[in-house]
């Protein structure tokens, strides 16, 4: 098995063409890069976050959820258009939800929406990829200690 069984994630690296199996509610942005790739000259948004692989119903007498969480790194390749709104107030930008519209303007790069809680971003981008650094880990809270997912990241290697 590529994955990780107790959590369901089926395999650790994702692209646009699991979009429509993939989902970044309530997720937490803990740090976003805009560059370029070092060997070539191609702009590029990154983000790493705390991803949610699964909810836990919560066991009896709990009322709380727990949940499946595992860092991870979200880059858009070849990123244009590059705009948005931050807020943060001293808070995790927590994930809302993310869309993927079409271009309006005819180029072939789509258009994405990271809607946030405290946050709008939007990037131009033919698509993306999404690394699982570590396992998924299940945890209480829905975002993951310093120490649970190694510091912040932006490595482009699955854990496994």
């Amino acid at each position: 098995m590529n994955g990780h069984e107790p959590s369901g994630l089926e395999k650790y690296t994702w692209t646009d063409a699991d979009f429509e199996v993939m989902g970044w509610h309530d997720g937490k942005i803990r740090a976003i890069s805009v560059g370029e790739r070092e060997d070539e000259q191609v702009p590029r948004l990154l983000l790493d976050l705390d991803y949610i692989v699964k909810w836990v119903d919560p066991a009896k007498p709990s009322r709380y959820f727990s949940f499946w969480i595992a860092p991870a790194t979200l880059v858009f390749e070849a990123a244009w258009h590059v705009e948005g709104d931050l807020a943060p107030n001293g808070n995790l930008l927590e994930i809302a939800d993310l869309h993927r519209l079409d271009s309006p303007d005819g180029p072939p790069a789509a258009l994405w929406h990271i809607e946030g809680q405290n946050f709008d971003l939007r990037v131009r981008s033919a698509g993306y990829t999404q690394y699982f650094r570590k396992e998924p880990q299940h945890v209480s809270g829905q975002v993951l200690t310093m120490a649970q997912r190694g510091g912040l990241s932006f490595a482009e290697v699955p854990f496994a």
